[in-house]
């Protein structure tokens, strides 16, 4: 007779998200596999079984924020470039825990810097609307990438860090942001 199946994708969903809020409010050196079970309402056995140890947690939790982001983008994607960027701004403010970690530059908590399998296809849409193909033919398109890519992941990571003046309307100065992104890519 078989088992039956308790670690499901809820909890392993649970344990990701007490994860990610763990890691963004203690630090990755901090988060412990212990008080992350404890946050989903879980054993530890439940975070060895699905994921195989803390390590494997803490790229699972940056993997599945890429995999998130990037299926949001894509969502946006057939409305065009304006969208993906109200899609971007949406979902890191959805999962602001989650945005930092990606970008915190830390990948694993032991110093390894592999890249999430999901980071590579999130910013595809972004390429494509842009270029109209999923390949970076040129230096001039890799540099229009980035270069819109870091005008709203500024524009986000200003807004989440709280530096600006509280008088400030971020919805507006994101809107600026988009405004003179299509005003270098019309039509996009």
């Amino acid at each position: 007779m078989a088992r039956p199946v308790t670690h499901d994708a809820t909890l392993r969903s649970a344990l990701l998200a007490a994860a990610a809020a763990m890691i963004d409010r203690d630090g990755p050196e901090r988060f412990s596999v212990r008080e992350v079970a404890l946050a989903a309402d879980t054993s530890t056995s439940a975070v060895y079984s699905l994921f195989g140890g803390k390590a494997e947690l803490f790229a699972a939790v940056v993997d599945d924020a890429f995999a998130s982001f990037g299926r949001a983008q894509r969502e946006a994607e057939p409305h065009g470039l304006r969208a993906l960027g109200v899609a971007y701004r949406a979902w890191a403010l959805a999962h602001p825990d989650r945005y930092r970690l990606m970008f915190s530059g830390t990948v694993d908590p032991r110093g390894g810097a592999a890249e999430p399998p999901s980071a590579r296809t999130a910013l595809l849409p972004l390429i494509r609307t842009l270029t109209g193909s999923a390949e970076i033919d040129s230096e001039t398109d890799l540099r229009d990438t980035i270069a819109v890519w870091a005008q709203v992941h500024g524009a986000v990571s200003l807004e989440l860090s709280r530096v600006c003046p509280p008088v400030v309307d971020a919805d507006a100065v994101y809107e600026t942001v988009l405004d003179a992104i299509l005003a270098v890519h019309p039509g996009r």
